[in-house]
C-alpha cells in the first residue's frame, strides 16, 4: 500500500508566528498610537488586503524584481490582484475613488497587515503590521510639520522618554537638485541613488559609494546593480551628503542647505526652514527633531519632506551585546500618488511605523508593557459527569470580568492543575463530591503557590501558608475578586 502523505510542519520563509505575549504588546502599541491620532482629529479607515496590481503601479518597494516585490494572483476575470505592500497606496486608491465625497484634507489613520515579496532576513519579514496616519489634500510644509510633531507624540505615548528617540528630517528635492546639476535626474537613476543613500546607516559610505557607481556584491554573493554615476558624480553626491550632515541647529543646517541648494533643491531648503519654525512653535525641541540630508526613504512615491524616527536608547541581549533597531518609524510627502488616478495634483503627507519591529524594540527596553490580560481562572473538572455545573461556574467568573474556562481536556486532577500552572492561571477552582456536599469550593491560589515554591524551602512553613482556601459555592466569585484585590 502507498504510504500516506504527511506534509512537513514548517512555516514559509520570511513569515512568523506571533504568540499571545507578542500580540498583546502589539495591540497595546497600536492602541497608544491610535489614541494619539484620534486626539489630533484623524478618523479610522480600513481598506482590503488585495488591490488591483495596476493600482499599485510603479511605486513598488522593489521594482527590479520580476514579480515587482508583491504577492500577486489573477482573478477569475484575469485581472491581476496583489496583496497590499503598504497602507499608503490603498489610501491613494480610496481617495481617488471617493474624491468628490471626501472632506479635504482627508485625515485618516489605519493599521493592518501588509505583505512584501522581498528577500527575508533577520528582523525583515514578508508579512507584518503597519500603523499609519495620513492627510490627503493638505499642501505646504505645515501639514508635514504636523506629521513630525504627531510622530514625536506617538513616540512618547509608546513609552519613550526624552533622549531615547530622534526624528531625522530632510527634503528629497535637495538631492534632486544635485542630480539635476549632474544631468542624472531620470526616474530610474534617481531611485537607485535614493536607495543607495537610504542604506547609509547599514553599509556606510564605502557601501553607498559602490551603489552609486557600478554596484555592490553582498556577503551572500548577491549583486545589486548601482546607479551608474561616473566618478565625478559619485564624488559630488558624497560631497553633498558630507556637507549636509555637518552638525548644528536646525536653523544652522537650513542656512547651510540654502547656500548649497540648486534647482528644485531651493524649494526643499525653503520647506525645511518653514518646518523648523512650525516645530519650534509646537514645542518640538532640537533633541527630538533634527535635519539630516542623508534621510531619503527607499520608496519611490515621496516628493518632498521625508523623515525617519531613530531609536537612540539601546536595548541589549542577555550577554550585554547591543540590539540594533535603527529606524522604527518614517513618513513624508507624496503629492503624485493620488494624481495617478485623478490626473490632477493632490497633495498628501503621512507617517507610518511597523508595529512588530517597534513593539519588539520597546519590549526590549521595557518601555511599553503589554496590556495585562484579565486574570485567568481554571475550573477543574473533578467529575466529568458534572460538566454543566463547571461550565456554569466558568460563566459566572466571566460575567464578573475575569477570564475563565472549565477544563475540557482529559486527565486527572493533578494533570489539570499542571495545565493551569502552564497556562499561567491565577486560580484553580475545585468542586469535588465532598465540597459539593458542604456547599463550597476549594480555591487554589496558583500565583501565590509559585511564589512560595521559589522562596520557601521548609516543609512546615510551606504548609502554614494559605495558598488554598475554601469559599461558599454561591460566593466563590467574590472570594476570588477579594483575593485579587489583596494581591
Amino acid at each position: 500500500m502507498a504510504k500516506a502523505f504527511r506534509p512537513k510542519a514548517r512555516r514559509p520563509r520570511g513569515f512568523e508566528d506571533r504568540t499571545a505575549s507578542v500580540i498583546r504588546a502589539e495591540r497595546a502599541l497600536v492602541s497608544a498610537a491610535s489614541a494619539v491620532y484620534e486626539r489630533w482629529g484623524f478618523e479610522p479607515l480600513e481598506t482590503p488586503a488585495f488591490e488591483y496590481a495596476d493600482a499599485l503601479g510603479k511605486f513598488l518597494p522593489d521594482e527590479e524584481r520580476p514579480n515587482e516585490g508583491v504577492f500577486a494572483l489573477q482573478d477569475d476575470d484575469e485581472q491581476w490582484m496583489a496583496l497590499r505592500y503598504d497602507l499608503t497606496a490603498p489610501l491613494a486608491r480610496f481617495a481617488a475613488e471617493n474624491f468628490q465625497d471626501l472632506v479635504k484634507p482627508f485625515r485618516r489613520y489605519q493599521f493592518g497587515e501588509v505583505w512584501r515579496n522581498e528577500k527575508p532576513g533577520p528582523g525583515r519579514f514578508r508579512q507584518f503590521v503597519q500603523c499609519d496616519a495620513d492627510s490627503v489634500g493638505a499642501a505646504g510644509p505645515a501639514a508635514d510639520a504636523e506629521m513630525i510633531a504627531m510622530a514625536a507624540e506617538v513616540m512618547r505615548a509608546a513609552g519613550l522618554k526624552d533622549g531615547e528617540f530622534v526624528i531625522r528630517v530632510n527634503d528629497r528635492r535637495l538631492l534632486d537638485g544635485v542630480l539635476e546639476s549632474l544631468g542624472q535626474a531620470d526616474d530610474v537613476r534617481r531611485m537607485r541613488v535614493l536607495r543607495a543613500i537610504d542604506k547609509l546607516d547599514r553599509l556606510g559610505l564605502a557601501g553607498v559609494e559602490q551603489l552609486l557607481g557600478a554596484g555592490r556584491k553582498d556577503e551572500s554573493g548577491d549583486f545589486t546593480e548601482g546607479a551608474g554615476l561616473d566618478a565625478g558624480g559619485v564624488r559630488t553626491v558624497l560631497g553633498f551628503l558630507e556637507a549636509a550632515q555637518a552638525k548644528g541647529s536646525r536653523v544652522d543646517i537650513t542656512q547651510r542647505l540654502a547656500s548649497i541648494a540648486a534647482g528644485s533643491g531651493v524649494a526643499g531648503a525653503e520647506a525645511l526652514a518653514e518646518i523648523d519654525a512650525l516645530l519650534t512653535a509646537l514645542g518640538i525641541s532640537e533633541s527630538e527633531a533634527v535635519f539630516d540630508a542623508s534621510v531619503v526613504r527607499g520608496l519611490g512615491y515621496y516628493t518632498g519632506p521625508v523623515f525617519e524616527t531613530e531609536l537612540l536608547a539601546t536595548p541589549t541581549y542577555a550577554d550585554g551585546s547591543p540590539m540594533q533597531f535603527g529606524s522604527v518609524a518614517s513618513g513624508g510627502r507624496y503629492d503624485d500618488l493620488v494624481a495617478r488616478f485623478t490626473g490632477q495634483a493632490v497633495p498628501a503627507t503621512g507617517f507610518s511605523f511597523g508595529v512588530s519591529r517597534f513593539a519588539a524594540a520597546l519590549s526590549a527596553l521595557g518601555r511599553l508593557d503589554a496590556a495585562d490580560a484579565a486574570p485567568l481562572v481554571i475550573v477543574i473538572a473533578a467529575d466529568k459527569a458534572r460538566m454543566a455545573e463547571y461550565f456554569a461556574m466558568a460563566a459566572e467568573l466571566r460575567a464578573a470580568g475575569l477570564r475563565a474556562e472549565a477544563f475540557v481536556g482529559s486527565g486527572n486532577m493533578g494533570k489539570q492543575l499542571k495545565y493551569a500552572d502552564r497556562r499561567g492561571a491565577a486560580f484553580a477552582v475545585i468542586e469535588g463530591e465532598e465540597e459539593r456536599a458542604r456547599g463550597e469550593v476549594q480555591i487554589k491560589d496558583l500565583k501565590l503557590g509559585a511564589e512560595l515554591a521559589e522562596s520557601i524551602e521548609d516543609r512546615d512553613e510551606w504548609k502554614a501558608q494559605k495558598q488554598q482556601f475554601a469559599a461558599p459555592r454561591d460566593g466563590f466569585v467574590r472570594a476570588i475578586l477579594d483575593a485579587l484585590k489583596r494581591a
